[in-house]
């Protein structure tokens, strides 16, 4: 009896042993999965911060592409005055483009007389019409010019660049158009003489090697029209303009 009851409690000794170690071994497998856990947590964090502040950052940058900005007038002269414009290129131009002095003489006199305050802008009817019955104007004295239209300020526009297409390659559109435009004040110090003077460019699309079967002379051509005559017209008034123009 003595011997069994030793057996048995060798036998139930050892079970606790082995219980015992089967804890601790669950405890440690325990601890090393919340670990786990809390190292997956952890990097799921940081990965979600990155991601985060990636995209916050992409937003940024939208918002910051997407800015407006106010840009003064380069020449607020013409408030409260009487004023025409008139308009030159060379015969080159003018015989691939025959509409385009008409074009830039009217739509320039428009967009004058909506956004300057208290200008008079003469009838471009008026002015293409004098242009074209007095041949050699543009030889004239700036102050005789002036005076013959019946005008205070003249806005003297000289087109030396129109074109739709890079030179010398019909099969893309690249359209530029370039002028320099001189004011002049009849009351001025000098009325024969530019008192400011710019250059002006527009482009037309702004997209690079543009094939011509994307588009049409006619919607090309309106295109750079529009985008120059804006271009010329913002140095006369206060306007809002993209922050980054070529983005």
């Amino acid at each position: 009896m003595i011997g069994i009851s030793r057996k048995k409690a060798t036998k139930m000794a050892t079970k606790m042993m082995m219980k015992t170690n089967d804890n601790r071994r669950g405890h440690r497998t325990a601890a090393v999965r919340s670990m786990a856990v809390i190292a997956l947590l952890a990097t799921v964090g940081i990965l979600e911060g990155c991601q985060f502040f990636g995209i916050a950052s992409v937003i940024g940058q939208n918002i910051e592409r997407e800015k407006k900005v106010e840009v003064l007038a380069e020449y607020d002269g013409l408030r409260n005055q009487t004023v025409a414009v008139v308009v030159q290129t060379d015969m080159s131009t003018l015989y691939q483009f025959p509409k385009l002095v008409a074009e830039v003489c009217v739509n320039m006199s428009r967009r004058l007389s909506q956004n300057v305050e208290g200008i008079q802008v003469l009838d471009p009817r008026v002015v293409l019409d004098w242009t074209y019955h007095k041949p050699g104007w543009e030889t004239m004295p700036y102050g005789e010019v002036c005076e013959e239209l019946g005008v205070e300020r003249l806005v003297w526009i000289d087109v030396f660049e129109f074109r739709l297409n890079p030179p010398g390659n019909r099969w893309q559109w690249e359209g530029v158009a370039g002028a320099s435009i001189g004011i002049v004040e009849l009351d001025g110090f000098d009325s024969d003489a530019f008192a400011e003077t710019y250059d002006v460019s527009g482009e037309f699309p702004k997209i690079a090697e543009l094939g011509r079967e994307s588009s049409t002379e006619e919607r090309i051509e309106m295109g750079l029209l529009a985008t120059f005559i804006q271009e010329a017209a913002w140095l006369f008034f206060d306007h809002i303009e993209d922050k980054y123009p070529d983005v």
